[in-house]
């Protein structure tokens, strides 16, 4: 399977991959022999602790280097009065009565909290493509779904500020 990224997506991976490799590790080595230094093992959190990081380094630069390699390259192919990538949307929720504004991102990039909705998730899959004043309904599950309404569509590109998704 591949995952669909935008460009800025494997740019900030590439970047993270390049500070974990060349800066974070030798820092992270260097720490480990440090810590190793002060003695028993079994009993030396320092040493634990230093080798966790070092080991997490490890992981994150694994997947960091498989999500690159299985990439697939995506770009926003939307028209000019529907949602696409990385475009402003304001959502009304009619059930609470409530307005509140998304951005659809990748998945890589995404964080509800702050309003950065995934392309894949229920949601993403039905506000890309729609145009103001189209309602929608999300299904979450096979007992829950809302509706919901497009109110305004502010059209952006990808401005690189939506961090990547730790795990």
């Amino acid at each position: 399977m591949h995952d669909e990224l935008t460009r800025k997506d494997i740019k900030k991976m590439q970047e993270e991959l390049d500070y974990r490799r060349l800066e974070l590790m030798p820092q992270l080595i260097e720490e480990v022999k440090r810590t190793r230094a002060f003695g028993d093992l079994s009993e030396n959190f320092e040493y634990k602790a230093a080798k966790q990081a070092q080991n997490k380094n490890r992981s994150r630069i694994r997947y960091l280097e498989g999500m690159i390699k299985s990439a697939k390259v995506i770009d926003d192919r939307s028209k000019a009065d529907e949602v696409g990538l990385f475009d402003k949307v304001e959502i009304y929720m009619p059930e609470e009565g409530d307005t509140e504004i998304i951005q659809v991102v990748t998945t890589v990039r995404c964080d509800p909290r702050k309003g950065l909705i995934s392309k894949e998730s229920p949601f993403g899959k039905q506000v890309l493509g729609k145009k103001v004043g189209d309602r929608f309904t999300v299904q979450v599950n096979e007992s829950y779904s809302y509706v919901a309404e497009i109110r305004s569509i502010t059209k952006t590109e990808d401005d690189g500020s939506a961090p990547l998704m730790q795990y």
